[in-house]
């Protein structure tokens, strides 16, 4: 009986030791870095605002000199572009503020809600936001970098590509100065949608529509030219066949346009590992990171 006992404690035993681990890293890491919650980068009394989907998170180190402007990373987060929160990725927050960056996490709207083109201006919107504040939190607006994972990745990819989504709301050029590309999902709708070669892709005609027009129009696959801004792409070399394919593609395209960038295969990487593995400050990602966006830490 004892015995038994024991088998039943050390599961739970190991699961608090867990969550005593992540608490206290957490902790640690949240220390040098604070939050601002919830603030809206819409005119909140404005036709179509959504109270909970028009709302981005800031992230900035506590200790930054006065005349110091430190370099700016708008995380956008994946989910198929029918789920997701900018609440779940608060680590990522902590940790680029925590190596002296000011991390800006946004929600948009999601489908069925809205189609990907709505998300794309939400997304434009966050930055224009950040363009206007961001100096207020020690940031640079001159240096402002997209960086998504999965549909947050595409979105990221579409706002370094498409100038035409800050021109519509008042922006002289795009304030985006590169992309950090995490495992992206949505290079190319239109291609993807146009073949539909793999199980249920019918689930993406709900985000996306049944317009092959509209697909075309937010793929950042056609948006690619001699002036698109510097990038890093990583893919994870277990992630998704359609992810790896159009990865592949557009690297191929900037490599055609001579953009400065990056490509890299995570081996073994899982798409969702693509993801999780920013909890640990010391890897890969953020290593090149800080030094693509000229971050001093």
């Amino acid at each position: 009986m004892l015995f038994l006992r024991l088998l039943w404690q050390i599961p739970a035993g190991l699961f608090l030791v867990v969550i005593v681990f992540l608490f206290a890293n957490e902790y640690a890491t949240a220390r040098p870095s604070r939050r601002t919650k919830d603030i809206a980068y819409v005119t909140t009394n404005a036709p179509g605002v959504d109270s909970e989907r028009h709302l981005l998170d800031v992230y900035a180190p506590k200790k930054v000199a006065n005349s110091t402007k430190l370099p700016v990373v708008v995380f956008i987060h994946g989910g198929n572009w029918t789920s997701g929160n900018k609440n779940l990725y608060s680590f990522i927050g902590r940790r680029l503020a925590k190596q002296g960056i000011v991390a800006v996490i946004i929600n948009y709207q999601l489908a069925p809600a809205v189609l990907v083109p709505v998300m794309a201006d939400d997304c434009a919107q966050a930055v224009r936001w950040t363009t206007q504040h961001i100096a207020e939190f020690g940031g640079d607006p001159n240096r402002i970098f997209m960086m998504g994972h999965s549909a947050g990745g595409g979105l990221a990819a579409l706002l370094a590509t498409d100038d035409r989504l800050f021109s519509k709301f008042g922006l002289a050029g795009n304030p985006v100065k590169g992309a950090i590309l995490d495992d992206a999902a949505g290079l190319d709708m239109f291609d993807y949608l146009t073949k539909m070669e793999y199980p249920n892709d019918q689930q993406y005609l709900v985000p996306y529509g049944k317009d092959p027009a509209v697909w075309r129009t937010v793929s950042p696959m056609y948006y690619i030219n001699d002036h698109t801004p510097p990038m890093l792409m990583y893919s994870g070399g277990r992630t998704y066949p359609s992810i790896t394919s159009s990865s592949q593609r557009f690297h191929q395209l900037l490599l055609d346009h001579h953009v400065k960038h990056e490509y890299k295969v995570l081996p073994d990487k899982k798409h969702i590992a693509m993801v999780t593995q920013l909890f640990w400050q010391h890897n890969t990602i953020y290593q090149e990171l800080l030094r693509f966006v000229g971050a001093s830490n």
